[in-house]
């Protein structure tokens, strides 16, 4: 007598079900096992709401991301916690960590123990398979290929910067009239990348009956439809990231068409180099000549590999890091020099010193931009308090441990298993009253003439050897830019009195949700 196929399927089902909870169970054990032969102790678990599913708290990031109050939320997690503990979000169980020593475990000690997991699947869309998407012998390849470019003295070079700050100088009310300082450090940023990148700019900054835009733009709505792309192209992904291991449900047609247009932009540039190439016979030497006045990251680039995908996702990549981190930045210095009237004043007259209104802006160099010791200082002290990329995180690739955040007191190592997701939040240990002192919610450049050495506690551009390749980029270009605009403007006004605390929106990059408005007064 045959048997009935829904009796088949409940069998089937039954058995499954019975497998995956005697699995799970196993699992457990042996997890237990190896943490107690390591020393382990478990650390703190953040409330996961009902069936411990932490549908709750996604909808708290979903809330306070709305709010533009995201870092509010993971420094409020912080307090609740402790500086390493366990959450629970959409079922995918997290260890979060603002602990030195277990982010240099997961960064440089113990690198091998840890990738980047599904960053690649939920990024992809958007960055491809480039060097900040990449795991494995793919990220080894494009370290490869890039470091040497990023050890190039052009890429420091601040002549290619002049033209640019004029642009932006000029659009500058002078008269105190406030505006959003933002909004002009993002086209800025990308008129300083793409020129740097691909040998042509965007020119944003120029005025409508100035600009000539390729005709991969014009496709898009020129150079304001292409940084639209790039804007919403990252907000697509980050709602991915934030879907956890559900990302691949996020898959919305204008997200994807968001990404197609800003592919179809760098595959112009990168066509219109090959084609190049191609026409000099892949004879390198003719290649350069060809273009010999400036130096071209995506020639650079050519010289390394042939490869048109590769290219494209590489140049994007570094796109991304060239334009959003150096402005965020940039805005994050001016929301500060709005509110203390003391910083700038200092900071104005050691420039001043340094570099008097009367000398051309071509005396500005990477040597003496370093003997303006406070602007160093100053710098460091707005990346503590806002780093571009607040928050990071790695997965574990086998089962590892961390080095403390276990046990009532949180001294005890943490054992993680293969697949456990890591997060780990800068900005949480860059306040921190037992590293910093009691005024680390302050800011204070001050801090950095008493103490200038810092080790993985201060970690702005990330650290081990996955450490940020364009650190000198981005600190060179807004050294140079703050050198310019003070002294440019004797005096600046905060134009958003109201906003007391910064209020910063998380894409791949943090910036101000509401923009940095001021009012500039020119020098007489």
């Amino acid at each position: 007598m045959a048997i009935p196929l829904w009796q088949l399927i409940l069998g089937f089902l039954a058995t499954s079900i019975t497998y995956s909870i005697l699995s799970s169970i196993y699992l457990r054990i042996q997890h237990r096992r190896k943490a107690s032969a390591q020393g382990c102790q478990p650390p703190k678990k953040a409330p996961g709401g009902f069936l411990g599913l932490g549908y709750n708290n996604y909808k708290a990031i979903v809330k306070y991301s709305s709010e533009y109050r995201l870092l509010d939320l993971i420094h409020k997690r912080a307090r609740e916690n402790g500086y390493t503990h366990e959450q629970v979000v959409l079922g995918t169980r997290a260890l979060v960590t603002a602990e030195p020593e277990n982010i240099k475990a997961m960064l440089a000690t113990q690198f091998n123990d840890f990738g980047l997991g599904i960053r690649r699947k939920a990024f992809g869309p958007f960055l491809g398979d480039g060097i900040f998407t990449l795991d494995g012998a793919g990220w080894t390849h494009s370290r490869a290929m890039l470091r040497p470019q990023f050890s190039r003295d052009q890429v420091a070079d601040v002549g290619m910067l002049g033209d640019h700050v004029d642009q932006l100088i000029a659009l500058m009310p002078g008269d105190g009239t406030p505006f959003d300082i933002q909004e002009y450090f993002f086209k800025m940023t990308l008129d300083t990348a793409t020129e740097f990148l691909f040998g042509e700019s965007t020119n944003c900054l120029l005025e409508n009956g100035q600009k000539t835009s390729s005709s991969a733009l014009s496709t898009i709505g020129g150079e304001e439809g292409f940084a639209y792309a790039f804007n919403k192209s990252q907000d697509y992904v980050v709602r991915r990231v934030r879907a956890q291991d559900w990302y691949w449900l996020v898959n919305s047609a204008e997200g994807r068409r968001d990404c197609k247009n800003v592919h179809n932009v760098v595959d112009y540039y990168v066509d219109a180099a090959l084609a190049r190439y191609n026409h000099a016979g892949g004879d390198q030497e003719k290649f350069i000549s060809s273009n010999p006045d400036r130096y071209v990251f995506l020639d650079a680039m050519i010289m390394e590999t042939q490869d048109r995908r590769a290219l494209r996702d590489q140049m994007l990549n570094i796109l991304l890091a060239g334009r959003d981190t150096t402005a965020s930045l940039l805005s994050s210095s001016f929301y500060y020099l709005a509110r203390y009237p003391r910083v700038w004043q200092r900071l104005r007259e050691e420039i001043l010193a340094t570099f008097p209104p009367s000398e051309s802006a071509d005396s500005i160099t990477i040597a003496r931009l370093r003997e303006v010791r406070y602007l160093k200082h100053f710098l460091n002290e707005v990346l503590r308090l806002l780093p571009p990329v607040p928050t990071n995180g790695r997965f574990a690739v086998r089962d590892t441990t961390l080095p403390v955040g276990g046990g009532p007191d949180g001294k005890s190592p943490v054992f993680v298993p293969k697949g456990t997701r890591c997060l780990y939040s800068v900005t949480v240990m860059h306040r921190r009253k037992d590293l910093w002192g009691q005024d680390a919610e302050e800011f204070r450049p001050e801090r950095w003439e008493e103490n200038g050495r810092h080790g993985w506690e201060y970690l702005p551009f990330n650290g081990g050897p996955r450490i940020c390749l364009g650190q000198q980029y981005a600190l060179t270009e807004a050294s140079y830019v703050i050198v310019r605009l003070l002294q440019r403007f004797d005096h600046v006004s905060n134009a958003q009195p109201e906003i007391t605390s910064p209020c910063m929106k998380l894409a791949l990059t943090a910036y101000h949700a509401r923009g940095v408005k001021v009012g500039l007064f020119a020098a007489e």
